[in-house]
């Protein structure tokens, strides 16, 4: 086998035990956590409805202004998770579960889940 087939099949046993763990909480929605080598995203879903109730990136035009004076990957994604904070505080979102996607949690995956404890999430 390959070495990249290898790690393919690694990061989605990965991905699969924390997705299986963490959907369909009655009480709770899942916070879903997406990283590229350049941007990284989060998203809060409602698995019970299959709809997305709030999102945030480094992507994102409101945020674009800020994330070009920050030059750390780290940095951005901490103030990525709090701009998803408040964007869920202002839908009345407060409990989610952490969803890491199959990503270690450290580094920028680390930082997201800081500034969105910080912004008033609680998970």
């Amino acid at each position: 086998m390959s070495q990249n087939k290898v790690k393919n099949i690694r990061f989605n046993r990965r991905r699969n035990r924390s997705k299986r763990n963490n959907r369909f909480h009655p009480e709770r929605y899942r916070l879903v956590v997406s990283r590229s080598i350049k941007n990284i995203s989060a998203q809060i879903i409602d698995d019970l409805q299959g709809a997305t109730l709030a999102s945030a990136s480094t992507m994102d035009k409101d945020l674009q202004a800020k994330v070009m004076k920050i030059s750390s990957k780290v940095e951005q994604s901490k103030l990525v998770g709090e701009h998803l904070a408040a964007k869920a505080k202002k839908n009345k979102i407060e409990k989610v579960v952490f969803d890491r996607n199959g990503f270690p949690y450290h580094g920028r995956v680390k930082a997201l889940a800081e500034g969105a404890r910080k912004g008033g999430l609680n998970f």
